[in-house]
């Protein structure tokens, strides 16, 4: 390796591994703030935790991968150009693009392994962290106390305590319902103070109360009976243990989200859209077959099948409607045709119906061709943003965080809208799905070559101390004494 292309790449590599673990922090800090009601209080193990956020980072990185090579190309190729090692090397003879060649290689190698990566890795990590989250969401929570509110953690038991004390654990005022009886509010308790200890074991809790009255509503032998006869018993220290929910996380089946269409590679995703169409047509053939049997080729009464004998000749392979139709009463003209209408009344019910769900059968066909071209799209974006980002930071010569990271976020906001506008286009099937998925990358494609075009030929175009020269040359007392004259 020569030892200008290991310059370079050292150049990059440092930057491209800061920007990549800091975009892959923001967008877990953002996925962790949608879903934190989801995972506080429940009671989980770091383990659970960490395996969690493992799934949830590699169904992030063909987000942050783009904008970090995006960021990175745009800081090494800044830096190089403010401290002036672009100049030297053009200087010498090397021009942009053999400058950029090591780095472009390193771009290819990246692109293939993130098409590996969409293909077969995100699959299994999107399998793995909807069913964990469901698992989790599932989970009952803790049990947390909390000050003059209902409590109903604990199973067949629903607890208000007025107050509690931080250091030492005890409560204070306490109210108690006992539904474990299951007849209502039966058994009331009432306490001054006590104290809730949970076992080892995590699978029992032990009350102990002071100073307090236990209400219990005796179960009388008939339903009818009006009476409602009761005790009260009056305790200076009570002690009870009551079983708690199993706080070990469980977890379902895989296979439960196995047939979505994030969780298959491309071979699954072709098997799937062409069992799923072959489904849909199947269906629309029933539809069509039932509308005709039930709602066009009618039979015939066997009044109506005598008069038409009559009037028509046997031998007539085909039934001569309107003379037909002229030939009955007026009566059976009237019965006609509201048995017409009501028959196209029905038909239209049944396809207006049937519609709807047709056309929900379609959108989530196509979401399994939307996925199979977004396996593409990923190492595709990594490419283009390089192309971007390379003459873009040539021609800046800005390095840092500052100039870069503005420029690289506008140019990343730009695309992602674009990209979320087509994508939906095609899940609502306005577009083609060959359309709406790559539409953003070839919007994007086309600045691409226009930045390094610009850059290759030293175009000061985001200098912007040529505007500033520019503009001070315009005299506008000048100006204003010629249009006067």
């Amino acid at each position: 390796m020569k030892r200008l292309h290991s310059f370079i790449l050292k150049s990059f590599l440092g930057p491209l591994a800061f920007t990549f673990f800091i975009c892959m922090f923001v967008l877990l800090m953002q996925f962790l703030w949608r879903y934190i009601d989801e995972l506080v209080g429940k009671g989980l193990e770091w383990t659970v935790i960490a395996e969690f956020l493992f799934y949830v980072s590699a169904t992030l990185v063909p987000m942050a991968l783009p904008l970090a090579i995006l960021l990175a190309s745009i800081m090494t190729f800044g830096n190089m150009g403010e401290n002036y090692e672009l100049t030297a090397m053009k200087a010498a003879g090397i021009s942009l693009q053999r400058i950029m060649q090591p780095l472009t290689t390193l771009v290819v190698i990246i692109s293939i392994s993130a098409f590996f990566f969409a293909n077969y890795v995100m699959p299994v990590a999107s399998l793995k962290t909807t069913s964990l989250l469901i698992d989790i969401k599932n989970q009952k929570p803790e049990l947390i106390l909390k000050e003059g509110i209902f409590t109903n953690d604990l199973p067949n038991f629903s607890i208000k305590v007025d107050d509690i004390d931080k250091e030492t654990g005890m409560m204070h005022k306490i109210l108690i319902y006992d539904h474990r009886e299951g007849r209502g509010n039966t058994n009331v308790t009432v306490a001054d103070s006590g104290t809730m200890v949970t076992s080892p074991d995590k699978k029992n809790m032990a009350l102990t109360l002071y100073s307090g009255n236990m209400y219990q509503e005796v179960k009388t032998k008939s339903r009818r009976d009006k009476k409602h006869p009761s005790r009260r018993i009056k305790f200076q220290e009570y002690k009870t243990n009551v079983p708690l929910r199993s706080t070990e996380l469980k977890r379902g089946s895989e296979d439960r989200y196995s047939k979505n269409y994030r969780m298959l590679n491309l071979k699954q995703l072709v098997h799937s859209e062409d069992s799923l169409q072959g489904k849909l047509q199947n269906e629309k053939k029933r539809l069509v077959t039932g509308l005709l049997a039930r709602h066009y080729f009618k039979k015939e009464s066997k009044s109506m099948r005598k008069d038409s004998l009559k009037s028509q000749d046997l031998s007539a392979k085909t039934l001569n409607v309107d003379s037909l139709f002229k030939s009955a009463t007026i009566t059976k003209q009237l019965t006609s045709v509201s048995s017409a209408l009501s028959f196209a009344r029905k038909a239209r019910e049944t396809v207006s119906r049937k519609e709807g769900d047709l056309l929900v059968q379609e959108k989530w066909i196509k979401k399994f061709s939307n996925e199979w071209h977004r396996k593409f799209t990923l190492p595709f974006a990594c490419l283009i943003f390089f192309f971007i980002g390379a003459p873009l930071g040539a021609i800046i010569r800005k390095g840092g965080l500052g100039m870069p990271v503005i420029v690289s976020v506008l140019f990343f906001i730009f695309y992602y809208i674009i990209s979320m506008t087509g994508e939906r286009f095609a899940k609502e099937l306005v577009l083609p799905p060959a359309i709406g998925m790559w539409i953003s990358s070839l919007i994007i494609l086309p600045l691409g070559i226009v930045l390094t075009y610009k850059a290759t030929t030293d175009s000061a175009v985001f200098n912007i101390e040529n505007y500033i020269d520019f503009f001070k040359k315009i005299n506008p007392a000048k100006f204003f004494k010629k249009k006067n004259a």
